[in-house]
């Protein structure tokens, strides 16, 4: 019988040192994922010192962190209700949320700090 498609011609035979050893190619594959995308791996983490932009001093005096902290509730109420004027609509409805969170925490400071003055006294 006479087969119409002649059959494939055998594969020659490879060289044992031509063989890919697939531990090396998973290696080389991890090496290239780790490489683009966890651009730190091996690499030492940054110490928590380097994060840090701003810090407040351990030492810092409490009752001084406390004004501070009026004062700059104080400024963010005050600019967001001077920028919602100038707002309409639905941007002038967050603005002023946001100015009625920032009194909210200036009220909340205020008792804070009446109640360390009493202690002080």
């Amino acid at each position: 019988m006479i087969k119409p498609t002649p059959n494939p011609p055998k594969p020659a035979p490879r060289s044992p040192r031509k063989t890919l050893d697939e531990q090396k190619l998973d290696k080389a594959a991890q090496k290239a994922l780790d490489h683009y995308l966890k651009p730190n791996a091996g690499k030492p983490d940054k110490t928590p010192r380097q994060l840090d932009y701003f810090i407040v001093a351990p030492d810092a005096d409490p009752e001084g962190l406390l004004a501070h902290t009026y004062e700059t509730f104080c400024s963010v109420s005050t600019l967001i209700l001077d920028l919602s004027e100038d707002l309409e609509g639905a941007p002038r409805n967050l603005a002023l949320a946001i100015h009625q969170m920032g009194e909210m925490g200036v009220l909340l400071l205020e008792k804070l700090m009446d109640g360390e003055a009493k202690v002080q006294r």
